[in-house]
């Protein structure tokens, strides 16, 4: 599989990498086996990303993730996680519903600061059982995620003291490569004004169907050489399973006005002889500054074909015709 380089770094990633938020149950219980099915798919696919977090599944995905990739050489992957939150021990009754099914039993704790970016680090090494993290991504910050007050906040103490946190573990050697992972927009203008990053993990912002990053982020990542890692592609499910009842977009039901917008791209795609979901896929990667697009998925049949989905040729004039459909 083809690489791309991560910002200005050394480090390069597969163009398609793994996303490990469905193996640590989220909407559904992802029992052991089914992850390491996944997990194994994606390596037997060629992927050699793979993306974890302490919130998926308070720290499930990556004690998941790290006991898969224990056995494979080190220089072979590329791995990374997020900080921003902390992970509490609380009794059963008390483990926060944030859609994981069958989490482990820890709550979370928000926290951007040097200390706590530092701590997170370290306690990610723990769960992983690994020894390296090539990526840091500051995870969910944003308005999206704590409302526009809160995050002025957080926003502030991530400025203020957690950047120098990262910056000093890309100088160390300890990371390759830090950024942001998050679902919106207008935060990553706002933090590559003030600091430099080298990536951003970009959620559901620039797909076939959204195209939010368009404002002014793809320039801006494009001018200040910070590649882009693009997950969401299917925006929460729309693009995969078509305008169907009960289509997700954006982490809810669809609109009556998205719905509509999926069918015309439907009709277009079948119009063209191709699935809409293939041409969601590879769509992201027609833009240099994307490095990679990653595919989350429990279920190795899903995986494997998601990755049969690259095999099919998509024509230029699809994605010309598409863009009147598109959401800005």
């Amino acid at each position: 599989m083809e690489t791309r380089k991560i910002g200005t770094t050394p480090l390069t990633v597969t163009q398609f990498g793994f996303g490990g938020a469905a193996i640590g149950g989220l909407y559904k219980e992802c029992p052991r086996d089914d992850a390491v099915a996944a997990l194994q798919s994606a390596w037997d696919a060629g992927l050699r990303y793979f993306d974890t977090a302490p919130f998926y599944g308070f720290g499930l995905s990556e004690r998941r993730t790290g006991d898969f990739l224990r056995s494979k050489p080190r220089d072979s992957y590329v791995l990374s996680t997020k900080v921003g939150r902390l992970l509490r021990p609380v009794p059963d009754d008390q483990v926060p519903d944030h859609s994981y099914v069958n989490p482990l039993p820890f709550t979370v704790d928000y926290d951007y600061s040097y200390d706590g970016i530092m701590r997170s680090f370290e306690f990610s090494f723990a769960r992983l059982g690994l020894n390296r993290i090539d990526i840091l991504y500051v995870h969910d910050i944003g308005s999206y995620t704590h409302g526009r007050e809160r995050n002025a906040v957080f926003q502030r103490q991530l400025l203020d003291t957690g950047m120098k946190a990262l910056e000093e573990l890309k100088a160390s050697g300890a990371i390759s490569a830090y950024g942001l992972g998050v679902n919106e927009v207008e935060v990553c203008m706002d933090v590559i004004a003030h600091s430099h990053i080298d990536c951003i993990l970009l959620a559901g912002r620039y797909s076939l169907l959204d195209r939010s990053a368009e404002r002014g982020l793809l320039n801006e990542c494009s001018s200040r050489k910070i590649s882009l890692v693009i997950g969401g592609v299917f925006n929460s499910g729309i693009l995969a399973t078509g305008p169907v009842p009960g289509a997700h977009f954006d982490y809810g039901p669809a609109s009556d006005d998205v719905l509509k917008r999926v069918q015309s791209m439907e009709a277009l795609a079948k119009a063209h002889s191709i699935p809409l979901a293939a041409a969601a896929l590879q769509f992201p990667l027609r833009k240099q500054s994307v490095a990679n697009v990653l595919i989350g998925t429990a279920k190795a049949a899903s995986l494997t074909r998601n990755m049969g989905l690259l095999n099919i040729t998509i024509p230029e004039e699809f994605f010309t015709e598409v863009e009147q459909f598109a959401i800005r």
